[in-house]
């Protein structure tokens, strides 16, 4: 059963890259064995390097074979070691953990003991149960705050980040808090209101929405597809929640259907983001070699290496897809071999939108400013 995925996995890549020397025509079919080869070889030898083709390049302090093993709800596709953060100047002095006063000043803990989180917080019911952890609905006991508090085993950490001091904490903590620092007003992130670095797991505590749900359970709620109307306010907020997030240097990596949620209490749904356990700090140029997330690019396929701005746009195609057709579901190979089509029945701007989005070749591929300001939003 092995070698059969190996072989379909394979031809998969075999298909894509025939696919992509459309485009491309330097590209060659032997990449696919290339990059097997590669990716087998860094799994022996720990592969601490990473393949990049312009600025610098990220790596991982945890193995994607040990990711792959933690559930569904993050996919890693290649053998070896991811992103990680190298040292970014952000004050991290939350790290060592704040007095009582700066906890009042802040609404941030660190480091608190089992018992003092037991004694804030009361927890109702599952949420969600995802690759890295489990995330539970709950309330604040002062206040009866409703928040997600979201538990990860310290061993399913994927990425850490290393502060100036040499202290090494979660990234998804080290990107949350800098979100928490540099917000302005109301942010489509969700806070991170609370966090602890207990023995066995890490707890963060954070902002729940009420009422909300995620956009995959918005779109079947409505029928299994939105109008385009519909889909150009959430997408409108969704490029400019990734735009501030690219200006502050953080990387999602994993923007889906799952990870975007729609407040509905309001005229019109807002948008707001979740899941940054796989996000990084990134600097300009930036190339990586081991794909996390769910929806693979076409150059990971290709060349083995993708970078941040580029992916973000392609994963904001996806989700406009999954979106507007109904009960879809994308697949970067049955897409680029014809097999899964935009519909003609959507408007011109929208298909443009769409096709400048997915495009095969990164570099052709829109930005995310060229994508605010497309016909299609206006």
């Amino acid at each position: 059963m092995i070698k059969k995925k190996a072989s379909h996995r394979r031809q998969n890549l075999i298909n894509l890259t025939r696919l992509i020397k459309r485009v491309n025509p330097t590209t060659s079919e032997d990449v696919v064995v290339r990059q097997e080869k590669r990716s087998r070889l860094d799994l022996i030898q720990g592969a601490d390097e990473s393949a990049s083709t312009s600025g610098d390049s990220e790596s991982c302090s945890t193995s994607v074979e040990d990711v792959s093993k933690r559930g569904d709800k993050r996919k890693a596709v290649a053998d070896g070691e991811g992103p990680n953060m190298k040292k970014s100047r952000l004050d991290l002095k939350e790290a060592s953990g704040p007095t009582e006063t700066e906890h009042t000043q802040q609404g941030l803990s660190v480091h608190g003991p089992a018992a003092e989180f037991e004694a804030k917080y009361q927890q109702q019911g599952l949420l969600s149960e995802g690759g890295c952890g489990s995330v539970f609905a709950d309330y604040r006991k002062a206040d009866n705050l409703p928040v997600a508090i979201k538990h990860i085993p310290n061993d399913n950490v994927p990425c850490k980040h290393v502060d100036d001091d040499g202290r090494q904490l979660s990234v998804e903590v080290a990107v949350m808090l800098k979100l928490a620092a540099e917000s302005e007003g109301t942010s489509a992130p969700v806070s991170l209101l609370n966090w602890y670095d207990l023995d066995q797991e890490l707890i963060l505590v954070l902002e729940r929405p009420i009422p909300a749900v995620d956009l995959l359970d918005y779109i079947e709620t409505n029928g299994g597809s939105l109008d385009e109307e519909e889909a150009k306010v959430i997408l409108k907020q969704l490029i400019d929640a990734a735009i501030d997030l690219e200006n502050k240097h953080i990387f999602h990596q994993d923007i889906k259907l799952q990870n975007i949620l729609i407040e509905t209490s309001s005229d019109f749904p807002r948008v707001r983001l979740i899941d940054f356990g796989l996000s990084c700090f990134v600097k300009k140029g930036a190339s990586y070699r081991v794909f996390f997330g769910t929806d693979i690019t076409p150059e990971w396929y290709d060349r083995g290496i993708y970078r941040a701005g580029p992916t973000t746009v392609f994963q904001m195609g996806v989700v406009l897809f999954e979106t507007l057709h109904s009960r879809a579901s994308f697949d970067t190979i049955r897409f680029f071999a014809n097999k899964l089509s935009i519909s003609n029945e959507l408007s011109e701007n929208y298909q443009d939108f769409l096709r400048t989005s997915l495009n095969v070749d990164p570099d052709q591929r829109s930005t995310l400013k060229k994508l605010k300001s497309h016909p299609w939003l206006r």
